[in-house]
């Protein structure tokens, strides 16, 4: 037959009920004449599209059906998926946030590490430096000059008697 055409079987199945709760509702609701919306063909009866709309409406209102209930079910497992979806990609983006953190705590670490070899090497050319002006000030000068420290005063330039050399008298006790 035609497409927009079901028959009460056809609607019971979608709608998720039986056959007689199509009929009950039709009994029950005086305000649909059933018969404008449906045609028979032996002893099926078949439903045109407003009177799908109509019925389909019956049973909208009434939220204890198994219709409704199986569509509240595909909308738990619908928005499950999408919860799912949502999880999955802020976990992925957790992820790539913690793999970027990772990189810069690297980077900072191998940057603090040349740091920490670069005083190293510095603390050691101190030490050495210290080391050899240590032992530059402990030696005694042969180049001819004259090692001047705070607590002598310089002599003077002028004087003779001091500056030359004095004779040392050497004392013989006799024999």
């Amino acid at each position: 037959m035609s497409e927009n055409l079901k028959t009460i079987r056809e609607l019971a199945d979608e709608l998720g009920v039986s056959k007689q709760a199509i009929w009950q509702k039709i009994k029950r609701d005086a305000s649909i004449d059933l018969r404008q919306f449906t045609s028979t063909k032996g002893n099926t009866v078949y439903v045109d599209v407003d009177g799908q709309k109509a019925i389909k409406s019956m049973f909208s209102n009434d939220s204890s059906t198994r219709y409704r209930q199986q569509k509240d079910d595909v909308d738990d497992n619908k928005k499950d998926a999408v919860d799912e979806q949502d999880e999955v990609k802020f976990l992925r983006n957790l992820v790539s946030e913690i793999q970027s953190e990772k990189k810069e705590l690297h980077k900072l670490l191998d940057q603090q590490q040349r740091l920490a070899l670069q005083d190293k090497q510095l603390l050691e050319e101190y030490k050495a430096e210290i080391k050899d002006l240590k032992a530059l000030t402990m030696a005694p000068h042969d180049d001819g000059e004259k090692e001047v420290t705070s607590d002598k005063q310089p002599e003077p330039e002028n004087s003779t008697s001091e500056s030359q050399p004095k004779p040392k008298k050497w004392w013989h006790f006799g024999k």
